[in-house]
């Protein structure tokens, strides 16, 4: 049955133009199109409507539908109504296996115009229609209030026009027009006429060209909540509620409440929609394609697709595929997940790219859509040729997923579609992929029964931060305690074609006892491990307190824009009495371990400039020229003097002095550590950890010059740099020190060049107090979760000590070695921007919990997280979130 495949204008092997699997042909411009199980439906320019059966193409309905053009077509969710909008102006509904007329629907304003768009929600059992004179009107098909009889003066063909019935004193009316074909229309079942107060006037400040209906794609509506999207004429998109039934003080009914706007300042017609999740794309005139996020109302992208006009967007197999006016369609791929995401290994620095274009049509393309049957995907385009063209997908072998065991527990599930979310906020190509991420947790979160809210600051193109808030069961609510979970949703970049990953990094796989994928450990399953623990206390109605969860997007490339997010939605957040981690590892495999201090870091970018262009130096150098890099490298020796001591003035001055009772953390960690390794003193290692974790330090990462390499002098060279500090140092005060202290060692080079110092991004040091309660309730549960690795001797004093050694079973998990009398009290010398900031924003006491082993190799190849860690680690939250 097939025919050819057309020339392309366009392909990127290996994906190759579809081929033309068979042509419909008829006798007018085909204006709409939709496809359902076993049938494809064309709207026609003369009226009417004709149907095909996919599989052997017959003919098997040809309806005159409408007087005049048929605009828009729409298939009901469950495939039982077809809704046709034309010109007439009528709405009809079908039944799409007889073509019976079930329903002829009519507004009763005049100077309607066109409807170009409809749309219908199953929840609602209401029409929506879009019509030329800018507005939106409903009617609800179970509304007997609404049916009237078939001969009702109201209906368009009887009632008279004030414009187009309207005579001169003594003169006649123009006569409507006829056509035999008219007497051909089906007589509806039911007529329905809209009630006017059942009318949005000015939904637009343009023809209502597009309208769709879809469910959970924003967060601000409930996961199965019908919402209605409408695109007009004046450039903008709207996003509606639906349901209401009141009257409001206008005089109308609120059936559509306007809960989004987008693209108030683009002025270009939208003339199609799409939707994918969350993403909304929008088809425009002039060739172009907009991506929106409808949770944060951003939009992320801006696609130049075709030279024509963008009349008809689908989405398809994890595809967006575009038609225009020109003639031409289009294969994009995109940011996917689900049923049809495609390996997370290739290549996606080029999202949204044109895989294929081809020339589909003699005419306008104005109408698509997307279907498979009898296993084939079949893209089917309608156009001004009289043409309805199928077209085949060559389908490659499926990504094999791998099998998941039969009532896997539900954290598990949810944590292996959270590790598919490649969420690199590092790299700009990842972009759309950590808005997915976002609205995954989102829609996560609700599910479970969380309030959720997407925080983004409406100024930059940050990643949203996700906002989750579980209420506990206290009352009244002022008494209760408000703990809140940090957590982040990005991960490090990972790349399996240039590394040694042994799998898919982004697609979880258990071997052995232990979870590897991107983000498993560093932070996606902690996250897990605290939301599982508070529905596991929803769930038994054991849950007191409030907790909220606050995960970002940008932990993993400095905590951009976070702090001007909570600040802006302080409010919202609420007040908060306990903060809650858990972004770090054990300091072995087999001993539990609490974090009470994190390093500080300021990254700066150091750069020399000079007034001149690349030299030769060779033709052009000589004492007389003061090198940029020169002058760099002598900086930079001034930075650290012998030992490499900071030779910033007071650098080392508000340092913290160490206690007794740090001091015996340090023993009690050396008890442990001296076991693993006895070729190290312990004077050795103990020096070595304070300096990691409680001495500051100063690094020299790169340096760039301009210019190839050879015998260049580079007009510019600039070095990256980050100083690592510790509580008692304030980083504002640190940078400026750095800062000044440069452009005085600049000035005393009498150079010509000039300096520029760019602080990249801070973050403060942190120091928790173990003696507080929220850490004395880590320990508590730490005990509890993790009994066995713990010895049953008493501890006299603070100091720590080991117990017996003996081997023990945990979990079918064997544990040998000497086993200590309570949690390690660790520092690290890493840094987490968000910590100290929310402590001061809050004025609350955060606490550290590690949840994973030494040898996680978070940020490395293979990173993984014990299975036996993420189930404790849930254990202890939910003691944690309980007894806070």
């Amino acid at each position: 049955m097939a025919t050819s495949a057309p020339t392309p204008i366009l392909e990127i092997p290996p994906h190759t133009t579809p081929q033309l699997y068979h042509n419909l042909k008829h006798d007018n411009s085909v204006l709409a199109l939709v496809v359902g199980n076993d049938s494809i439906y064309a709207g026609t320019q003369n009226g009417e409507i004709v149907v095909w059966q996919l599989g052997t193409f017959q003919k098997v309905h040809h309806i005159q539908a409408h007087k005049r053009s048929v605009m828009c077509l729409f298939l009901s969710d469950d495939g039982s109504l077809l809704f046709s909008s034309a010109s007439d102006p009528i709405v009809n509904v079908w039944c799409p296996r007889s073509m019976n007329r079930l329903y002829e629907i009519y507004s009763t304003n005049d100077s309607f115009g066109d409807i170009f768009s409809v749309s219908y929600s199953s929840q609602h059992e209401t029409v929506y229609y879009g019509a030329q004179n800018t507005s939106i009107q409903w009617v609800s098909l179970k509304d007997p209030s609404r049916r009237v009889s078939h001969d009702s003066p109201n209906h368009p063909d009887r009632r008279n026009h004030r414009f187009f019935d309207s005579r001169a004193v003594g003169g006649t009316s123009t006569p409507r027009p006829t056509d035999e074909r008219y007497e051909l229309i089906p007589r509806s079942h039911t007529v329905l006429e809209t009630d006017k107060r059942a009318n949005m006037l000015f939904a637009h400040f343009g023809y209502v060209y597009c309208m769709l209906v879809t469910k959970g794609s924003t967060a601000y509506t409930e996961p199965d909540e019908d919402v209605l999207i409408s695109g007009g004429g004046d450039g903008t998109i709207k996003v509606w509620k639906l349901g209401g039934r009141e009257i409001g003080p206008d005089g109308y009914e609120n059936g559509i409440e306007e809960i989004m706007v987008l693209g108030e300042e683009d002025a270009i017609s939208v003339m199609s929609l799409a939707t994918d999740g969350s993403f909304l794309y929008s088809g425009r005139l002039g060739g172009k394609i907009e991506l929106w996020d409808l949770d944060t109302k951003q939009k992320l992208r801006a696609i130049k697709a075709h030279k024509g006009d963008v009349m008809a967007l689908q989405m398809g197999w994890g595809y967006l595929w575009s038609a225009s006016r020109a003639g031409t369609a289009c294969k994009h791929n995109t940011v996917h997940y689900g049923e049809y995401q495609r390996d997370s290994a290739e290549n996606v620095s080029q999202k949204y790219q044109c895989l294929t274009e081809w020339k589909a049509h003699d005419g306008k393309i104005l109408s698509s859509a997307v279907t498979t049957y009898d296993g084939n995907q079949m893209y089917i385009t309608g156009a001004s040729d009289n043409n309805v063209a199928i077209w085949m997908l060559k389908q490659g072998p499926a990504t094999e997923q791998p099998e998941q065991e039969e009532e896997e527990d539900m954290m598990l599930t949810s944590l292996r579609e959270f590790v598919s979310f490649k969420t690199v906020s590092s790299r700009p190509e990842y972009a759309e992929d950590c808005r997915r991420g976002a609205s995954f947790l989102r829609g996560l979160f609700k599910k479970l029964g969380a309030d959720v809210d997407m925080l983004s600051n409406e100024d930059t193109l940050h990643h949203p931060v996700v906002l989750a808030k579980f209420s506990g069961k206290l009352e009244p609510a002022e008494k209760r305690k408000r703990i809140l979970f940090y957590g982040h949703y990005d991960v490090v970049p990972a790349d399996a074609k240039k590394s040694k990953w042994n799998n898919d990094p982004f697609q979880l796989t258990g071997t052995n006892g232990y979870l590897y994928g991107r983000g498993v450990s560093d932070n996606k399953g902690p996250i897990m491990a605290a939301l599982y623990a508070v529905t596991d206390l929803v769930q038994a109605k054991s849950l007191d307190s409030d907790v909220v969860f606050l995960i970002e997007g940008q932990e993993e490339s400095g905590s951009c824009g976070f702090k001007e997010t909570v600040r802006k939605y302080k409010d919202r957040i609420g007040h908060i009495d306990y903060i809650l981690l858990a972004n770090s590892y054990w300091l072995n495999d087999d001993t539990p371990c609490l974090t009470y201090g994190l390093r500080g870091v300021m990254h700066a970018t150091v750069c020399v400039e000079s007034k001149s262009p690349d030299l030769h130096s060779g033709v052009d150098g000589s004492y007389m020229i003061n090198e940029p890099l020169s002058d760099l490298m002598i900086l930079l020796t001034k930075l650290k003097g012998p030992r490499n001591r900071v030779m910033l003035p007071g650098f080392y001055d508000g340092i913290l002095p160490l206690t007794a009772e740090e001091e015996a953390r340090y023993d009690d960690i050396l008890s442990v550590l001296m076991e693993q390794d006895k070729n190290v003193s312990a004077e050795t290692l103990k020096a070595n950890l304070m300096a990691r974790w409680r001495e500051p330090n100063l690094t020299h990462h790169k340096v760039k010059v301009s210019g190839p390499d050879g015998s260049l002098i580079s007009s510019h060279a600039n070095a990256k740099i980050s100083v690592r500090l510790v509580p008692g140092q304030e980083v504002e005060e640190v940078t400026k020190s750095l800062t000044s202290f440069l452009e005085k060692e600049f000035g005393n080079l009498e150079s010509d060049n000039k300096l520029s110092i760019q602080i990249d991004n801070q973050a403060e040091p942190w120091l928790g107090d173990p003696s507080n309660y929220i850490f004395r309730t880590l320990e508590e549960a730490l005990f509890q979760a993790w009994a066995p690795l713990f010895s049953d001797e008493t501890s006299n004093g603070t100091s720590n000590g080991l117990g017996t050694t003996k081997k023990v079973n945990m979990n079918g998990i064997s544990i040998n070695g000497s086993r200590v009398r309570k949690p390690l009290y660790i520092r690290e010398g890493g840094s987490i921007p968000a910590i100290r900031f929310l402590e001061k924003e809050f004025n609350a006491p955060a606490a550290h919990l590690p949840c994973g082993q030494s040898s996680d190799s978070a940020h490395l190849d293979n990173e993984r997280l014990r299975v036996v860690n993420l189930l404790k680690s849930r254990e202890i939250f939910t003691y944690v979130f309980k007894k806070l």
